[in-house]
């Protein structure tokens, strides 16, 4: 299940997705707009520009906005920066693997198979589906 900051931050990038020319857009607006309190959404954001998927434009006429096309946005990144790991057990994870302290042997364990099988089809999925294509499903 998705946490509610990468609940927040793919609402927040479709808003800012939806913007004529990446206009940039004030947080209140965002915040405004998406039911997203502003100060969870100010962490968000910054969090994003970090990761060079977002900018911001300081003064008149500033705000946020999308460094990268909707289409170079892919889902799973932005999950594992808010969400952590995509796979279900530690001891299938890509990026944040651990062995498990109660299995002796992970090549026999018939649940690591399993989570295995469904990390790799999450992410078959996740990696190739971006904010354009949440913002194409929204029309």
């Amino acid at each position: 299940m998705l946490n509610k900051k990468t609940k927040y931050a793919f609402h927040a990038l479709t808003y800012l997705g939806k913007q004529e020319n990446g206009q940039p857009v004030l947080i209140s607006e965002v915040s405004e707009h998406t039911m997203v309190p502003k100060k969870f959404l100010e962490s968000i954001l910054l969090e994003m520009k970090k990761a060079g998927i977002l900018t911001s434009r300081m003064g008149k006429g500033g705000g946020y906005y999308l460094l990268k096309d909707p289409k170079d946005i892919k889902l799973a990144d932005v999950i594992r920066m808010f969400s952590g790991p995509i796979a279900l057990l530690p001891c299938v994870s890509l990026n944040y693997y651990e062995a498990c302290a109660e299995c002796k042997d992970e090549t026999k364990c018939g649940l690591n198979k399993i989570m295995m099988q469904v990390r790799n089809d999450t992410l078959k999925i996740l990696a190739n589906k971006t904010l354009k294509d949440i913002l194409k499903a929204e029309g």
